[in-house]
């Protein structure tokens, strides 16, 4: 899943690590958030859009996995 958790945390200027602390989990993790390589689950999507007064959606960018497959082929 897309997402703009590197570009909210540079505004509000925090480290991998800071964001992690402060929404309970490690840094491997939103490093991997951020990479696409990990989806959160529903309770940490809050927290975050929450520490960054957003909505979910202002974050993370759904994209239907048949069309993303569409797109690659075509």
């Amino acid at each position: 899943m897309k997402n703009n958790i590197k570009v909210y945390r540079a505004m509000n200027d925090l480290t991998q690590e800071s964001l992690a602390e402060k929404v309970g989990v490690t840094r491997q993790t939103i490093h991997a958030i951020e990479k696409g390589k990990y989806d959160p689950s529903l309770e940490l999507a809050f927290k975050l859009a929450g520490l960054f007064g957003v909505r979910i959606e202002d974050i993370f960018l759904y994209e239907d996995r048949e069309a993303r497959n569409s797109e690659r082929k075509g």
